[in-house]
């Protein structure tokens, strides 16, 4: 099962995930994480926002991951994820939207990781020297539920850069979530890019 794996997520997917999480912080929002095994870890190498409305509605969703999936298989990536934030600050349930779309993935990927953003740990970044995730790691066990990982003091889950936290706290000052650009804003408008390459220049 994926309890044996290690997850590590590199510092642009990460920054891509919190800030859309911010640009609609009085939403849910949701997205897919895209990486790689190697060894006894998956490598989350990239994220892409999905939505900010409606998230559980399943038309747009197989739309984005369709799309997803053949533009990101081209460069030997796969959807290994997902990521979920709560539309409550103080919500830290994994509700059955994610846990649905997470056994969706998992059917494709056993090791699929569930991210979970942890708003406490986001309010408390501004005043301390953290430099782990400020999201949650769920994985499916044998009893094919989705379990905290970590609750009994192991980490399986880590940022690839040391210095993401400081990076985040940045994009956040200078006002980067606003750049951020989803499926939802994508199907409303198909000029703007689900990609967000123009993210980090």
């Amino acid at each position: 099962m994926g309890g044996e794996f290690r997850y590590e997520i590199g510092q642009n997917a990460y920054i891509k995930l919190v800030l859309h999480s911010l640009k609609h912080s009085s939403s849910a929002v949701n997205g897919v994480l895209l990486g790689r095994v190697a060894g006894d870890s998956v490598e989350i190498s990239d994220a892409v926002p999905l939505f900010h409305s409606q998230i559980g509605l399943l038309p747009p969703l197989e739309i984005a991951l369709l799309m997803i999936e053949e533009y990101y298989s081209g460069q030997g990536l796969s959807i290994v994820g997902y990521f979920h934030a709560n539309e409550r600050f103080d919500d830290f349930e994994l509700g059955n939207v994610a846990k649905n779309i997470g056994d969706h993935i998992y059917k494709y990927f056993p090791q699929a990781a569930l991210l979970l953003l942890d708003n406490k740990k986001l309010g408390a970044l501004s005043k301390g020297k953290d430099r782990s995730p400020v999201m949650q790691l769920y994985t499916r066990d044998a009893s094919r539920s989705w379990k905290l990982s970590g609750s009994d003091g192991s980490s399986q889950f880590a940022i690839k850069e040391p210095s993401a936290n400081i990076v985040l706290l940045d994009y956040i000052s200078t006002g980067k979530a606003e750049n951020i650009i989803d499926f939802d804003d994508h199907l409303d408008d198909i000029s703007k890019n689900w990609l967000n390459s123009e993210l980090f220049k």
